[in-house]
């Protein structure tokens, strides 16, 4: 069980150390770090993320366009105004008509973006699945994301030790369909089962702070007993502590989120979030890079790459670990 005063590195396939994202340290090493004088250089890599202005996916192009920049690639960063497939297929299909050498993509939906990416890797372009994954990644030559499965069971341990090991939780997701949200949730209801928590549902948010605050209030209506809250990602963190504050539940009930961005690092000062789960951000962006780049070059590349995920609480909020896996608002 995760104390408030620990920091919890979850490593999957393997632990990498987090550049932040205004860091100068191009010293990373992988299995192409040849400083960007092989076949590579000069080749073009697009990275489509899940929605701009989130500070995850800024971060994460922050490490992807370093590692770009020291190998000598040129990288274009683009995103959707919403987390949605309807909105990231038609910048995929302009991806398409360019023709980049790779693209980088966080999916926003596990099947309907398959097609729209197939016919880019149809094209001869190397796909790198970063983040997020598709139902058919057959089209991917790697794929990195955090070991979100992992995370949601950390998620759990950090809330029973928040609420005193036993009560009513409710496991507030951003989307079903994401695999991301999927593999959180899935992790959160195995840790809470197997730590005796009573969860009384699973809703989602869409994305949007406002809808997980009503969330939360209704939630808090239905069981005021009500003890703790699993929020999957930053806009489902950030509605569900104004839902709390709204309803004077902020003493009552704790809350655990995913992500820690600016908005949910102040939070997190403010004790109306009690824990994050933050991600490796960059590192996810630096070897998405890294691994295209590989491909590209005809190396050896691997197929998936798990990263870990850090506990942060108020009384770690300062450590080094800690502020390493922040993620940031600008590189």
């Amino acid at each position: 069980m995760v104390g408030r005063a620990s920091v919890a590195l979850m490593a999957a396939a393997a632990t990498f150390a987090v550049a932040g994202c205004g860091s100068s340290d191009d010293s990373s090493s992988g299995t192409s770090a040849n400083g960007g004088d092989g076949s590579a250089s000069g080749k073009k890599i697009t990275l489509v993320t899940g929605v701009k202005g989130d500070e995850f996916y800024i971060t994460m192009a922050c490490g992807a366009q370093r590692e770009a920049d020291r190998l000598g690639v040129q990288l274009d960063v683009q995103s959707p105004d919403e987390f949605d497939p309807s909105k990231q297929t038609p910048i995929v299909n302009a991806v398409a008509a360019a023709k980049p050498d790779a693209l980088l993509i966080a999916p926003t939906d596990q099947s309907a973006l398959y097609a729209p990416i197939k016919q880019i890797a149809d094209a001869g372009s190397k796909i790198v699945l970063v983040d997020t994954t598709l139902e058919n990644s057959d089209v991917a030559v790697s794929q990195i994301a955090t070991d979100n499965r992992a995370g949601g069971k950390e998620a759990a341990r950090a809330l029973a030790d928040l609420i005193g090991g036993s009560g009513k939780v409710l496991l507030l997701g951003f989307r079903a369909g994401v695999s991301t949200d999927d593999l959180r949730g899935q992790g959160f209801r195995e840790g809470a089962e197997e730590l005796g928590l009573e969860l009384v549902g699973t809703e989602y948010s869409d994305n949007k702070p406002e809808k997980a605050a009503s969330i939360v209030k209704a939630a808090l209506a239905r069981d005021p007993d009500l003890k703790g809250v699993f929020a999957t990602n930053s806009f489902a963190s950030e509605g569900a502590a104004t839902g709390l504050r709204e309803a004077d539940a902020q003493d009552q009930v704790r809350i655990v989120g995913f992500d820690a961005g600016p908005v949910q690092v102040d939070q997190l000062r403010q004790n109306l979030v009690q824990a994050l789960i933050a991600q490796q951000s960059a590192e996810i962006g630096r070897l998405g890079v890294e691994q295209a780049v590989n491909a590209l070059e005809g190396r050896a590349v691997e197929a998936r790459i798990g990263t870990g995920s850090t506990t942060i609480t108020r009384d770690n909020i300062d450590s080094p670990e800690a502020r390493a896996a922040m993620d940031k608002r600008e590189c």
